[in-house]
């Protein structure tokens, strides 16, 4: 049988993947003080031990302000380079490569954790619940344009520091270097403060930094220079965008932005949608598989840039087909890695590819293998529904 695509390696610069499987960057609102925990430890460990080729770790914020929730993870301090490192070094023992997601959380700040109601917090019950620098955790934005009707108003940044906030992502990145991480992510989507500036909804600013698409592409622009400044030029660089927002950022906007970012040096577009409305665009209301697809197949044939599709992509054959047909060249999953965070080794296995477990670590290789040669009449668990 010919390898599936899906399970062929892909070479991004000095690094290779062993396959196309990624796990996309999931909050886990488990932080201390910006600080990963065991928790993170074993969610990142189980998606590399399941076979997946890149493992990207959630969104970790650059500076204080841009903490979404008291669970958020930081890397605006030495201080959090080793228990990152930890995680790195156990992810490499998995056989996985390790990227990290580096954002700002920018409007969308200093608000509850999903499962809490999501809403803005309130400083009393912030500091009630142990948070000791309230007014340094500051709502800033392009504008001081809240996130959606019940949000608080955030300060418009004033020109000199916003030059700033993109070198604290720089810093941020040569952090995630000396942390031992493969790939960095820009988070450039779902409304956050990348995606605000690049947003006329969002952005009303009169500078050179709003206004015309060029000028409210400016920021981002300036974000990815910084972080291949202080990112090794070995390592690959990805940049994560909302494609679609129906808010006056689209594909085309895209594409146009994919095309000056290849040259500083993005090597991946990661093919998001929605974010600045306090609704998901029309394409996400109710999704169907593989909804973002096409935002990737665009991006990737007009923008000239390899693209990474996400979104319901669930099963095997779908991820295959998508590679097959050059929609895209990675495949990321999110919540159904959560389902099931063995999803790469069960994809192998239906694909027919991975005959002797390789894909797995060698404590779980073995058994499995030996239960495969000694009954392989046995059909697991993920085959079907019946024995």
């Amino acid at each position: 049988m010919t390898q599936p695509l899906l399970f062929t390696s892909l070479r991004l610069r000095e690094l290779t993947l062993k396959n196309r499987v990624v796990v996309a960057p999931m909050h886990q609102y488990s932080g201390i003080s910006g600080s990963p925990t065991d928790w993170h430890l074993m969610n990142a460990g189980r998606y590399a031990a399941g076979g997946a080729g890149l493992v990207i770790l959630e969104s970790t914020k650059i500076e204080r302000r841009g903490c979404g929730t008291m669970g958020d993870l930081g890397l605006w301090d030495d201080a959090f380079v080793p228990q990152f490192a930890r995680i790195v070094d156990f992810v490499h023992q998995c056989g996985a490569a390790a990227g990290i997601q580096l954002g700002h959380s920018g409007r969308k700040a200093r608000i509850q954790r999903p499962w809490e109601g999501g809403r803005p917090l309130e400083r009393a019950a912030a500091l009630a619940a142990g948070v000791q620098d309230w007014d340094a955790w500051e709502l800033v934005a392009p504008s001081a344009v809240p996130a959606d009707e019940g949000s608080p108003v955030p300060r418009a940044l004033a020109r000199e520091e916003i030059r700033a906030i993109a070198e604290a992502w720089g810093k941020a990145a040569a952090r995630a270097h000396a942390a031992g991480f493969d790939v960095v992510e820009i988070h450039g989507a779902h409304g956050f403060l990348i995606h605000e500036f690049l947003s006329p909804l969002a952005n009303q600013r009169t500078d050179e930094y709003g206004g015309s698409e060029e000028k409210r592409m400016r920021f981002a622009l300036e974000v990815c220079e910084c972080v291949r400044l202080h990112w090794p030029p070995g390592k690959p660089l990805f940049l994560r965008l909302s494609a679609e927002d129906d808010a006056g950022w689209g594909p085309d906007q895209s594409v146009a932005l994919a095309k000056l970012v290849k040259p500083m040096g993005v090597d991946v577009i990661d093919c998001s949608s929605g974010g600045i409305l306090g609704k998901p665009p029309a394409g996400a209301a109710k999704p169907a598989y593989g909804y973002q697809v096409p935002y990737a197949e665009k991006i990737k044939k007009e923008g000239g840039i390899m693209t990474m599709a996400v979104g319901l992509i669930v099963q095997a054959g779908q991820a295959e087909r998508i590679l097959q047909e050059g929609r895209a060249d990675l495949i990321a999953l999110a919540r159904e890695m959560l389902y099931n965070p063995n999803w790469a080794m069960d994809a192998a296995q239906k694909l027919g590819c991975d005959a002797k477990f390789m894909l797995a670590p060698p404590p779980y290789r073995y058994w499995l293998e030996r239960r495969a040669l000694t009954v392989p009449e046995v059909r697991p668990s993920t085959f079907g529904t019946g024995s």
